[in-house]
């Protein structure tokens, strides 16, 4: 039977998140499938620039992982609109597990050392599956959590889900680091354990009420999610200023170029580097969910757009471990405060039926913004050197946070995302 207040009203329904169990099992498997994740990206990015030295290399590795995403757009969101969102979300992390033993096998059967003539190829193979799996696990994953909870329950949801990515985030790669250093095996059979539990947690969530699409399919049907994009400015224009500004400010990618030649940090020193844009973005995640944006969200979005590009720069210019890993810090502390703007104001503004389709085109929008970012870092590197590289993106992610200002005012206004 409900609670009921003293004047015999229903009580309203909790806003943490935490309330619900099916929350809890949805926010643990999120974690456990992304602590995996990072940790599988830290080991195959430094195992073969250590073997190839090879920058460019280093951006292939996240355009192969994203073309699934842009090649399946209009299929991943159809998906989670149609279908049981838990089971897609269960078949995808069984698709990443086999990806992460796959790596680890091929690591052990062949030397990637191109002087002695083994190809290093079907790494990218594995990683093109592994960019398939998470192109259709994304958008269940994003709009499940709107069936979870409650509307009043979902911004702190939103917090929430952050703070798991960036708590993976943080201690992933350090964690990836110390395991590879151990032996190069070792990360990925904890990743693929970890994407075990992922599977289990996730086939423990309840079964949710979910809005299916009545349409009949069609490439029409498929295209909802962008049709109601545009006729959207103010997610159109939260959307793509996330896709240019990390597509220009992207640095992650040549994260063992500067652990190797510039700072001389090893592999420890590169988990450091990459878990330090983690703890900035976890550490803000934890402050949201006490104290979520109320007011001037368009402002403050734009405000952590600028401050991530300056950041980038000066991690661009620095040659000392003291100073790269404070900036890497507060470029993961700013990205998030737009990231958590972004999620909420588009989650709560699309229809749950076209949920997963918007889902869908967000999720190409990020992967572009992240994966071709760091394969247009590597390239450049490959061109004009790291430094130069590094320094031009984060110039041209404050460029965009002036421009786009002036193209969607609306945005820029924004009161409130609830």
């Amino acid at each position: 039977m409900s609670e009921k207040n003293s004047i015999g009203a229903q009580a309203p329904a909790p806003t943490s998140a935490f309330a619900y169990r099916a929350f809890v099992l949805y926010w643990l498997a999120r974690f456990f499938n992304s602590f995996a994740i990072q940790i599988v990206s830290v080991a195959v990015g430094w195992q073969i620039y250590d073997e190839t030295r090879n920058a460019f290399l280093l951006g292939m590795v996240g355009l192969v992982q994203f073309a699934p995403a842009l090649l399946f757009v209009l299929a991943t969101g159809a998906v989670a609109d149609r279908y049981d969102r838990r089971a897609v979300m269960g078949l995808c992390m069984a698709l990443e597990a086999i990806c992460a033993a796959s790596l680890g096998v091929f690591w052990v059967l062949h030397t990637a050392e191109v002087d002695t003539g083994h190809p290093i190829w079907p790494v990218f193979v594995i990683l093109t599956l592994f960019g398939l799996a998470r192109a259709f696990l994304t958008p269940s994953l994003q709009a499940l959590a709107a069936n979870l909870v409650p509307r009043e329950a979902f911004a702190n949801a939103v917090a929430w889900n952050s703070s798991a990515m960036q708590a993976s985030f943080t201690v992933g790669p350090a964690i990836g680091g110390l395991l590879y250093g151990i032996s190069f095996q070792v990360p990925y059979i904890v990743a693929f354990s970890m994407f075990c539990v992922a599977i289990v947690l996730t086939a423990l969530i309840p079964r949710t009420t979910q809005r299916a699409s009545g349409e009949k399919r069609s490439i029409e049907t498929m295209l909802a999610g962008v049709r109601y994009i545009r006729s959207n400015p103010v997610v159109l224009g939260a959307i793509t200023l996330d896709l240019f500004a990390v597509l220009l400010g992207g640095v992650m990618a040549l994260l063992p170029v500067f652990a190797r030649d510039i700072l001389d940090a090893g592999p420890m020193g590169l988990g450091l580097l990459r878990s330090a844009a983690g703890v900035g973005a976890l550490l803000t995640a934890i402050y949201l969910v006490r104290n979520p944006i109320r007011n001037h969200a368009g402002r403050i979005m734009f405000a952590g757009v600028a401050v991530y590009g300056l950041s980038i720069m000066v991690f661009g210019l620095s040659t000392t471990l003291w100073l790269s890993i404070p900036m890497l810090f507060v470029m993961g502390a700013a990205d998030m405060l737009s990231v958590n703007v972004r999620a909420t104001l588009i989650q709560l503004a699309t229809p749950d039926d076209v949920r997963g389709r918007v889902s869908a085109v967000n999720s190409v929008f990020i992967g572009a913004s992240n994966e071709v970012g760091e394969f247009r870092a590597g390239t450049m590197a490959a061109l004009i050197g790291a430094v130069p590289a590094v320094v031009i993106g984060g110039a041209g992610a404050i460029g965009i946070a002036a421009l786009w200002a002036r193209l969607f005012p609306d945005l820029y206004n924004k009161q409130k995302v609830t």
